[in-house]
């Protein structure tokens, strides 16, 4: 094998680490991209169920609310029943 062909060898093998760097650097570009997109769909899941909880419990505080007047009012009728009765 003469020098020249050597040289066009090597050439052709320079060629190709060169393109499999090229195309390592996209992998890690498109890898790059995939976690930015990974991360910002998570924090936009993590405000959305932020939310959603809020107003769980928002509802669930008006629900008890309701629920505690109501027991205060029977609480109160039962008192005055109860003195009615007491007053006989």
């Amino acid at each position: 094998m003469g020098p020249a062909r050597v040289e066009a060898i090597e050439s052709e093998l320079d060629r190709i680490l060169e393109k499999r760097a090229a195309e390592g650097r996209g992998a890690d570009r498109i890898e790059e991209l995939w976690k930015d997109s990974t991360r910002l769909h998570s924090e936009r899941r993590r405000r959305e169920n932020g939310a959603a909880w809020y107003d769980f419990h928002e509802r669930m505080r008006e629900t008890h609310s309701r629920l505690a007047e109501e027991h205060e009012e029977a609480a109160a009728r039962f008192l005055e029943n109860a003195n009615g009765m007491e007053k006989r």
